[in-house]
């Protein structure tokens, strides 16, 4: 037998030593309480784990990689019941044969099995090993002969490559589970890395545990997996404690249903498993569904070979999508934000999208003479471009077009960044009265959302306070940020704030007016969404928007040239003063601070969503 590359034994070494840190040490395994036993008895252990390290690293040396583990077995038990012999050193080699090609399994066995004997002989006489493959052992566990694997859970390791550690847990966790859910687990099974020869030193220990969910009467299936599985999972934890092999067992749970119409499905995972799982436990269902694929009997459905045939349309559909949903999403909103917190850092109020370029044309390039014509185009062709792929006139971005937009905004934010400077210095200029006007006038919008229309400046904090920072909706250091600023207004009335102290207010205001507009943007956007009404009338969808004391209508959302109409609404719920309006007029409406923070329809709305959609009216919920 040729040893295995450099590579391998590489890795060989380090999945040994990973596993021998989790596992028990042969000292502990061999000998728990060493402190306490005879001088006389611990001398015997002295030599007898000096034997069986000579004995190992001769076998490593001889075979290389190939030995999978050598453990210390206790002593066999006699057919006539009489003592064993104490002398003898029962002793378990595992050996790997996965990639044997050369000769048959037997042979093999043979072959390493008479070497093996020699070497142990050479040393101690009384050394007694028993030689298994994988594949004998695999086979055991194929034939439900569990006697080696029960043999291996006792046994003491002494070199291990990770599968001694594997069977050890998995017998140990096997047992709990089965102990107290005998009636409900069909099989268990060890699968993964481990059982294919592919394990490296961060490999789990994986096992499959199916449960047989046919004769669930007092639950749902979904109850009993997730209440088995939480259980399950939980022994895993108190397997690791118990045989020191912690953090490596892998649980995956799976109810008989599910795993059946995994096996229909074609579904990889399940297959895997089936073919390179073995059997620790089976009551007669795992080892016949692996013969039969063996076999080639289980076979994917037609719609299972239909849906992987497919998927590489849709998988392809699926990345025109995203890349479309980057340029009509991600990266207009990457500069469009920007844009309008510049303008709003200018004292500008929160403009519509499409207002947003012209302003910032209007007032940095033209009047203010702090930003660069180009700059605005590239927002302008970003407005553009979403525009024509959210109506359809452009069906999809190129990898190209993608490569230019992020490129333009990578340019845009670092020049608005640059502009946000800009706009600091020139507002350093300002005085504290601007900076107590803006704070008052943010701190009233914040408090309108709440439903405190008109408050007095007297006022302001303590409600603030009340019905805002108290309720959690915003970080209390900004109560603390409006009192300074309040504060500082009296100061400087006063004559009492220096230009430093006028300094530091500006750079607490900035941060405050910031987060009051972010927090106002968010609330309206939620706000917005439960004042909209979606409706079905025959095949198409309409929408109803309840803003304030006005009602905006559009009659099919799916339809581009999109029909608006709007109407003043009664405190009754009636739709009054009916007349056309543009979606304009409704983006200028949506900006104003008049949505109600609790939105009712009431009956003589529904009455008049039936004159306007017609009666086969449907109102749609978590739309």
């Amino acid at each position: 037998m040729a040893g295995k590359n450099k590579q391998d034994q590489s890795r060989h070494d380090a999945v040994t030593k990973k596993n021998m840190e989790h596992g028990p040490s042969p000292e502990k395994s061999m000998a728990p309480g060493m402190e306490n036993i005879s001088p006389e008895a611990k001398e015997k252990l002295e030599a007898l784990k000096k034997k069986l390290e000579k004995f190992k690293n001769k076998l490593v040396a001889k075979f290389d990689n190939y030995i999978a583990g050598v453990a210390l077995m206790p002593p066999a038990k006699t057919e006539d019941g009489k003592k064993p012999d104490m002398d003898t050193i029962n002793v378990l080699v595992l050996v790997d044969d996965n990639d044997s090609q050369k000769m048959s399994k037997q042979e093999l066995k043979d072959k390493l099995d008479s070497v093996i004997q020699k070497i142990a002989k050479d040393i101690d006489k009384n050394i007694k090993p028993q030689t298994v493959i994988y594949t004998e052992l695999w086979q055991s566990c194929y034939d439900a002969k569990h006697e080696l694997l029960q043999l291996i859970a006792v046994s003491a390791p002494v070199h291990d490559a990770g599968m001694l550690a594997a069977i050890k847990i998995a017998e140990v966790h096997k047992t709990m589970v089965l102990k107290k859910f005998e009636k409900y687990i069909v099989s268990y099974v060890l699968s993964g890395s481990l059982v294919r020869g592919e394990a490296t030193e961060t490999s789990d220990i994986d096992v499959m545990v199916i449960i047989d969910d046919t004769d669930v009467k007092k639950m749902t299936r979904a109850e009993l997996k997730d209440k088995l599985r939480a259980i399950i999972i939980g022994m895993g934890i108190e397997a690791g404690e118990m045989t020191g092999i912690r953090n490596k067992l892998n649980i995956q749970v799976y109810i008989l249903t599910d795993f059946w119409d995994s096996l229909k499905e074609a579904n990889p995972i399940i297959f895997t498993l089936l073919r390179d799982g073995v059997p620790f436990y089976d009551r007669g269902l795992f080892m016949p569904w692996k013969q039969m694929l063996k076999m080639g009997k289980i076979k994917p459905s037609q719609e299972a070979i239909d849906m992987f045939m497919s998927s590489g349309e849709q998988m392809l559909k699926r990345v025109d999508y995203k890349i479309k949903e980057i340029g009509m999403e991600d990266i207009y909103y990457a500069i469009l934000t920007p844009s309008q917190a510049a303008l709003m850092l200018f004292g500008i109020p929160p403009p519509a999208p499409r207002e947003t370029a012209k302003l910032m044309r209007e007032i940095f390039v033209k009047k203010e003479n702090l930003l660069e014509e180009r700059f605005v185009d590239i927002l302008e062709k970003n407005i553009k471009i979403r525009k024509e792929l959210e109506h359809g006139t452009k069906e999809k971005l190129t990898g190209k077009e993608v490569d230019e937009l992020l490129t333009n905004a990578d340019r845009f934010l670092k020049r608005i960044e640059r502009l946000f400077k800009q706009i600091e210095a020139k507002k350093e200029k300002e005085n504290i009265i601007n900076i107590y006007d803006n704070a008052l006038s943010v701190t009233r919008d914040v408090l309108k959302l709440c439903g405190h229309d008109k408050v007095k400046d007297s006022e302001l904090e303590k409600i603030f306070n009340e019905e805002v920072i108290c309720a959690g909706m915003i970080p209390k250091r900004y109560q603390r940020t409006l009192k300074d600023i309040i504060s500082a207004k009296k100061d400087y009335d006063a004559g009492k704030l220096s230009k430093t102290d006028i300094e530091s207010i500006k750079k607490q205001s900035n941060d405050f007016l910031k987060y009051m507009i972010e927090h106002i943007q968010r609330q309206r956007g939620r706000e917005l969404d439960r004042a909209k009404i979606r409706v079905k009338h025959g095949d198409k969808y309409g929408e109803v928007i309840l803003l304030g004391k006005n009602a905006f209508i559009i009659h099919d959302i799916d339809n581009e040239e999109k029909e608006i109409t709007t109407a003043e609404l009664t405190p009754k719920g009636d739709f009054e003063k009916i007349r056309s309006s543009t979606l304009e007029e409704l983006e200028k409406a949506i900006v104003k601070p008049n949505i109600s923070s609790k939105v009712f329809i009431k009956e003589k709305t529904f009455e008049n969503l039936k004159a306007i959609f017609g009666k086969d009216v449907e109102i749609l919920v978590n739309f």
